[in-house]
């Protein structure tokens, strides 16, 4: 696999308008330089099955080459609440899997995670449902994301995890403490997602209220007053670094996940194709300790602000 995957999220929702001619020459670009990790979800179509059908059809040309991985797990019922309610009924795992395969034109699905906890839902019972659908052929792999250290156990004891995702980057630090040594333990993948803080590591970055109300950066508290100025300041030190070594901040963060360990494939999200050949190339840069020393001096504990309103936080 790639060192680095491609998130498709953005191409559909939560950054403006979706762009679906743009996002297929994006993922098609991709696989030419060499990405082989696709990343959509069923949410990101809204129940509509859009960022599926998207990624389907841009792929269609070398499907058998690459790792399509999908989620399940919202009530996506009502339009007007999507991503509100949580759904990982087994029946429930078995429609958006089935819709997830046709909206994808595969018959197969390389990893198939469980997108968010369902409390409701003994983890134990979706991991059974995954494993069943794994003996099926229709899935090949189970993953998690945004899981705790007690659910991952609880569920690799059922049927093997083989890939965890979850934000992390170095402006989101949470899973250093107890999630990444488990997956580490247990010989689990790790994929990062939102591995540029959302953006803010791009360095092209405007304040909350210059977004518009579609894009999440409108709400998201590291873009609000007294949060956006800490951490504006803080990626203007890491692009000085950057600049130092000839390479861009994005491929500063980029190449400081993947220093993190072997099983670390973060999978960044853009529409710009000058962009994600940007994102693909820092795979071939080096960190020295002194760089990564420097890196933990600007950023100790990552970003000002919260990653998500509480109650969307997961309760790990």
């Amino acid at each position: 696999m790639g060192a680095i995957g491609l998130g498709t999220m953005g191409m559909t929702m939560a950054y403006g308008a979706g762009d679906e001619e743009g996002g297929t020459a994006t993922i098609r670009r991709a696989y030419e330089l060499g990405v082989t990790l696709f990343d959509t979800a069923e949410l990101y179509g809204g129940g509509t099955g859009s960022n599926e059908q998207l990624v389907g059809r841009a792929v269609k040309g070398f499907r058998d080459d690459i790792v399509i991985a999908t989620k399940f797990g919202f009530d996506l019922s009502d339009p007007a609440n999507v991503g509100v309610g949580l759904d990982s009924r087994p029946s429930h795992i078995r429609e958006v899997t089935e819709n997830s395969l046709r909206y994808l034109g595969t018959d197969h699905i390389d990893v198939l995670y469980q997108h968010r906890v369902d409390p409701d839902v003994p983890i134990e019972d979706v991991a059974g449902t995954i494993g069943e659908l794994i003996s099926e052929g229709k899935v090949r792999f189970f993953g998690l994301s945004e899981a705790g250290p007690d659910v991952i156990r609880r569920a690799h004891a059922v049927h093997p995890v083989s890939v965890l995702q979850t934000e992390y980057s170095v402006f989101e630090r949470a899973v250093e403490a107890d999630v990444l040594p488990v997956v580490r333990e247990l010989g689990i993948g790790f994929v990062p997602y939102s591995p540029l803080g959302r953006g803010f590591l791009t360095s092209a970055v405007k304040p909350a209220a210059e977004y518009p109300a579609d894009d999440m950066r409108s709400w998201d508290d590291r873009w609000q007053p007294g949060n956006y100025e800490k951490n504006l300041a803080a990626v203007r030190q890491l692009t000085t670094l950057a600049e130092s070594k000839g390479i861009a901040v994005t491929q500063l963060a980029l190449a400081w996940l993947l220093a993190q360990g072997p099983h670390i494939v973060p999978i960044p999200g853009t529409r710009s194709p000058a962009r994600l050949a940007e994102n693909v190339a820092a795979a071939d840069v080096t960190l020295t300790p002194d760089d990564l020393a420097r890196i933990q001096q600007i950023l100790p504990h990552g970003a000002a602000g919260s990653r998500y309103p509480e109650a969307m936080l997961p309760s790990w």
